[in-house]
């Protein structure tokens, strides 16, 4: 099964970048320019173990998965239970660790894995949707890095601006 992983620092603590990962509605979107939709299923109201949610990606592909872990300020996973066809399998994980030395950053690490269908088409599938699936990712870190910069997206999550990147 195919492996796609990126990490990059961002300029705050591993709380706050768990909580602008977890953001909804217009300040995901903010920074999330992989999705076009995000919603909680179900009756959710927040995020938590086994919440279901379905993402609409950019280009029109729906997704329903389901939290299999939830562990603020550290990491989420999820699985995807119903989503593109070309999907027969979908899962990913965000860790968030302490920079050593420097508790004011936090390195996130994304990590998916996938497999493809139909079984004669996966070994090319898989093939090309690693790096495409590795593109993806390697953008939208690059906007959950802005996103951990943008004052909006950290006032929405409490935190002050003024004093992200102070300890440095």
């Amino acid at each position: 099964m195919p492996v796609v992983e990126s990490s990059r620092e961002v300029p705050v603590p591993p709380a706050v970048a768990f909580a602008v990962s977890q953001t909804t509605g217009a300040t995901r979107l903010r920074w999330d320019r992989f999705i076009r939709r995000q919603v909680l299923l179900d009756g959710a109201t927040a995020a938590a173990k086994d919440v279901r949610t379905l993402t609409v990606h950019r280009a029109g592909f729906r997704m329903v998965s389901r939290y299999v872990s939830y562990r603020p300020p550290t990491s989420v996973g999820m699985a995807m239970e119903s989503g593109p066809w070309f999907f027969e399998r979908l899962g990913g994980g965000w860790r968030f660790a302490e920079v050593p030395g420097d508790p004011g950053r936090t390195l996130a690490t994304w990590r998916y894995n996938f497999g493809c269908r139909p079984a004669w088409l996966a070994p090319l599938a898989e093939r090309v949707g690693s790096l495409v699936l590795g593109r993806e990712i390697e953008r939208r870190l690059a906007g959950f890095v802005r996103g951990c910069a943008d004052p909006e997206v950290l006032t929405a999550v409490g935190e002050d601006p003024s004093a992200v990147g102070a300890e440095q």
